[in-house]
């Protein structure tokens, strides 16, 4: 399965054009809060975030938030589909909390894949030490060079420190492209997902 947070409700229907028949998606939309770095207003947020700049990010929330996406896991793993079998995945906020989630999830849900689009590593500074799994999943980290919101050269320094530790790590770039999708980049995810999560009889 394929589960991809994110805060925009776009993003099941993006989806749902690239989805193969043999893989279940599940596209968790995040709650309604607060942004402390957008004056207060209310928005879909995984956690609060009181300052973005270059390769940091200041927020509160971040391991409650990662305790949810654990227990959506484990509720998959509970229903018969095993950990190795399920790719993690997220775009901006969605993609840093995928992220994490991934890298501090406990030694048994070892996942097939990673997916981070438009974002980077929260608590970096607490990285590599705070790594207890996953750091030889396959990680395919996706931004547009053009990027207003989360700066492009903050997803490169969360590229560069994500390959100190770990073994299996892309990065791509998608000239032009904002804080947003396009088609390419879409099939890129596609083929990720796709070569990770192959039909059981091609195993």
């Amino acid at each position: 399965m394929c589960l991809m947070c994110h805060c925009r409700y776009g993003w099941s229907l993006a989806m749902e054009q690239i989805q193969s028949p043999h893989i279940k998606y599940l596209c968790p939309t995040a709650k309604i809060m607060p942004v402390s770095l957008n004056a207060g207003a209310r928005m879909p947020s995984w956690f609060d975030i009181y300052q973005l700049s270059e390769g940091s990010l200041l927020e509160s929330g971040i391991e409650e938030a990662a305790k949810l996406v654990h227990g959506m896991i484990e509720d998959e793993v509970s229903h018969g589909i095993t950990s190795k079998r399920i790719v993690l995945g997220g775009f901006s906020q969605g993609g840093s909390l995928a992220l994490y989630s991934a890298l501090t999830a406990e030694r048994h849900l070892c996942l097939s894949g990673i997916l981070a689009l438009s974002t980077f590593l929260p608590l970096a500074s607490s990285f590599p030490q705070a790594a207890s799994n996953n750091t030889d999943s396959p990680i395919l980290q996706m931004h547009g060079d053009c990027d207003p919101t989360v700066p492009y050269r903050a997803g490169v320094m969360s590229g560069k420190l994500l390959k100190t530790f770990c073994t299996n790590h892309e990065f791509k770039t998608y000239r032009g492209l904002a804080h947003s999708s396009c088609d390419e980049e879409l099939q890129d995810m596609k083929t990720f997902i796709d070569k990770h999560l192959p039909p059981k009889s091609n195993m």
